[in-house]
């Protein structure tokens, strides 16, 4: 408050001073000046500087004031703009690394369970061929007995029916009944020394 009232005491009377300075005192350089095309009144520019100091603290409580809170208030919400644009800034590459870290985990757990399917899929291929070449060999092995049981049966019924004809041409030969247990012994060793030495 203190200064507002020195600028109004010192321009109330730089004012009265000035105009009184116009109108009652004459000084001979000033015309000389004005003749140079410069019309100058010192009383009146004195007057003029008193009104301004005067109005100055009129001036700086409801223009300069206003006006430089204005421009810090601005200030400052363009800093907290700053500040907060930077942190937005800072923030999304934060989560722009989450997301490529997270983006690159789920591609790797995807390679990894691909794998492990594949791998899988490999070993159930692996084991279902196993079980398939031993069920295949298993049926061939079981054929080739029945077809050696055939064949021993085959054979053996072959036998009996050639000791059977045997006897019986032998009988026509001979004449008599040869159908006992040695006849048919002996033809059937002889079949069998036969069968050996082929």
């Amino acid at each position: 408050m203190g200064r507002i009232l020195t600028f109004l005491v010192i321009g109330l009377g730089l004012m009265v001073g000035g105009v009184w300075f116009s109108h009652n005192v004459h000084l001979g350089f000033l015309d000389k000046v004005a003749e140079m095309g410069i019309p100058l009144d010192l009383g009146m520019t004195i007057a003029t500087i008193g009104v301004f100091l005067a109005l100055f603290p009129v001036i700086d409580t409801f223009y300069v004031k206003p006006l430089k809170e204005a421009i810090d208030s601005r200030n400052s919400e363009l800093e907290s703009t700053f500040t907060e644009a930077e942190n937005l800034k800072s923030e999304m590459g934060k989560m722009r690394s989450d997301y490529e870290k997270r983006l690159a985990d789920t591609e790797a757990n995807a390679r990894e369970q691909i794998q492990s399917s594949i791998k899988e899929a490999q070993n159930l291929r692996q084991t279902l061929l196993a079980e398939a070449t031993e069920k295949a060999d298993s049926m061939v092995k079981k054929a080739n007995e029945e077809i050696e049981a055939s064949r021993a049966k085959a054979l053996t019924d072959i036998r009996s029916q050639v000791v059977d004809l045997s006897l019986l041409a032998a009988e026509k030969v001979v004449g008599e009944n040869m159908n006992n247990d040695r006849n048919r012994k002996l033809v059937d060793d002889f079949i069998s020394t036969a069968e050996v030495s082929r």
